[in-house]
């Protein structure tokens, strides 16, 4: 970080962060997670112009790897039927979205 000095006093040089798109699910749960766990880390990345983009990280690789634990869950398990049993497939298939969601959650709670 760069500073400037007015007066006697440094200033740090704050830079605008270039907007990226609104942050996902992962993304906010990782900003709740800084504002109530890691205010400093918060603070570092608004003063450096980073926060955006470090949010819009973590969604992606938490997407990335829910989805991933997904498809290999899906191989693992044999599903109900779609077309004969829609209710049991779409309970499967949340039931292992859950599953996956919970393997993610280090990258939004361990960084």
């Amino acid at each position: 970080m760069t500073y400037t000095t007015q007066n006697g006093v440094r200033y740090p040089d704050l830079m605008l962060e270039e907007p990226e798109a609104a942050p996902g699910k992962y993304g906010l749960l990782r900003l709740r997670y800084l504002e109530k766990s890691d205010p400093g880390q918060l603070n570092s990345l608004l003063l450096e112009g980073a926060l955006n983009s470090h949010l819009a990280q973590i969604d992606r690789q938490v997407r990335g790897q829910v989805e991933q634990t997904m498809e290999r869950l899906v191989q693992r398990t044999r599903l109900p039927d779609k077309q004969t049993d829609p209710l049991g497939w779409a309970g499967t298939m949340n039931s292992l979205r859950q599953q996956a969601e919970e393997t993610a959650m280090e990258l939004i709670y361990g960084n």
